[in-house]
């Protein structure tokens, strides 16, 4: 079997996914634009083979890699990032060498832009926030008589939360078009909610062989715009709600063969026009691995290795290493942000939760973003120990708590 993977180097973790098929026997064709040298010992172990080009926005450079890859090893079985960076440009390669597995061109609408996600989240029978594709002013302006500020706009194709914006007044959504790239925008009324994953690995049939799911306390948005401080933890989704809807969410989208990240808001407060306090409402979905250190979390959850299941769901089209895995602990991500002053040192932390923490490091800054300037993985028996966890981590030097004095003395 030959698998192309496009920058296996970054994130830095993502060699463990060319890692596990390698020990199954699979070549993997690395494609990516840092210098073989520069790359890590671990994914270099990882490839059967690397192509370095100038730029992997480049597409003849990475379209002429692919040549050489099926001239030196013959068809090409799968490619694959696990980053929705890439989706694009995975999906053109695909097409351009009829390479059957995976999503082709004329797939990504439904993937990719938000508005057409809400279709499937539709066809499952989730309700989503109503929303309006961006025209002119008084388009909007109409539209927002309907919901009332606030609003969400966000790219309609993007990826995170990046050019999010919440307007509050008409004042600021003149300053939006005032400022607004020329692409297209979504604007959605504003959910008072919190968001909770459905996150998994399919077969390809697109039934699902794992899945797992996350809380975050904090929105996207809140993470890219607010301190940078950041809290997720794991949650038991066999035992949630969120596991039948996920399921139909999955069955909607058909993901084959592939990681697949739904996002879902869950309502903190009633809301006219939307729904009652605690229902699920269909957010974004997302054909790649969950990002961040999630997969890691998803591990240390089950005590199962997400990398080899999906290794093997390419390889054997099942999950033979874990299928009969259960939730284990709650695994929290606490992320601080790189402009605060905070009232514990981390020689404090290590020193408090020695046989709880499970990772700690700085992310690059190019994700830093969504995860925190310096990040913890703890582990936890209750929601109310990992809430404990999180408030000392994140203590602030003046005294105050995390989340506006959440967990405050």
């Amino acid at each position: 079997m030959n698998v192309i993977f496009i920058s296996p180097h970054f994130p830095l973790h993502f060699y463990q996914f060319c890692d596990r098929l390698k020990r199954m026997g699979v070549n993997v064709l690395g494609i990516g634009d840092t210098p073989y040298d520069n790359i890590s010992d671990n994914c270099k172990a990882s490839l059967t083979e690397y192509y370095r080009v100038d730029s992997l926005e480049n597409y003849e450079e990475v379209y002429k890699a692919v040549a050489f890859y099926i001239f030196r090893y013959g068809r090409i079985d799968y490619i694959d990032s696990q980053n929705e960076y890439w989706l694009e440009l995975e999906a053109r390669l695909r097409t351009d060498f009829n390479i059957p597995t995976g999503f082709h061109t004329s797939d990504l609408d439904a993937v990719k832009r938000k508005s057409e996600m809400k279709k499937g989240y539709r066809k499952a029978g989730v309700k989503t926030a109503r929303f309006h594709l961006v025209d002119d002013l008084e388009g909007c302006r109409s539209f927002i008589r309907q919901v009332g500020y606030p609003v969400v706009v966000k790219p309609d194709t993007g990826v995170g939360a990046s050019n999010t914006e919440k307007l509050t007044c008409d004042e600021e959504l003149q300053a939006f078009f005032a400022a607004k790239p020329d692409i297209p925008f979504i604007m959605e009324e504003f959910v008072p909610g919190h968001v909770e994953t459905f996150d998994g690995i399919t077969d390809r049939d697109g039934n699902i062989l794992f899945c797992a799911g996350q809380v975050m306390v904090q929105t996207p948005m809140e993470m890219l715009h607010g301190s940078g401080e950041n809290v997720s933890y794991s949650q038991n989704v066999q035992e949630s709600d969120l596991f039948d809807i996920g399921s139909r969410v999955v069955a909607a989208f058909c993901p084959r063969n592939r990681f697949f990240h739904f996002e879902f808001f869950r309502l903190d407060e009633d809301k006219e026009g939307l729904g009652q306090k605690g229902e699920i409402l269909g957010l974004e979905v997302n054909m790649r691995a969950p990002g961040g250190r999630i997969p890691d979390k998803m591990n240390y959850t089950y005590d199962v290795d997400v990398y080899q299941i999906w290794a093997e769901s390419l390889v054997y089209n099942e999950n033979r290493s874990f299928p009969n895995y259960t939730f284990k602990r709650y695994v929290t991500h606490v992320g601080r942000g790189g402009k605060i002053r905070y009232l514990h040192w981390p020689e404090e932390v290590r020193s408090r939760y020695w046989d709880r923490i499970l990772l700690e490091n700085r992310p690059p800054e190019a994700i830093s973003g969504g995860m925190g300037s310096y990040i913890y993985l703890l582990w936890s028996d209750s929601v109310e120990e990992l809430e404990e966890q999180a408030d000392f981590i994140l203590r602030h030097a003046d005294g105050t708590g995390w989340m506006q004095g959440k967990g405050s003395e």
